[in-house]
């Protein structure tokens, strides 16, 4: 079971830094959110989504 949630994290991981990518930000400002996604996995996707995808 552990290694489908890893493997879900990792997928949605993929995606939010693809989504990040082509979004309008600033360079800094996307490598601070890609560094923070890859970091804590569980935490900063689900802050990525709250907080930084606006």
């Amino acid at each position: 079971m552990g290694k489908i949630i890893g493997i879900i994290v990792f997928v949605l991981n993929i995606l939010a830094t693809v989504n990040l990518l082509k979004s309008g930000k600033d360079m800094g400002k996307k490598i601070l959110w890609i560094a923070l996604i890859w970091l804590l996995p569980g935490i900063g996707l689900i802050l990525y989504y709250v907080i930084g995808n606006k």
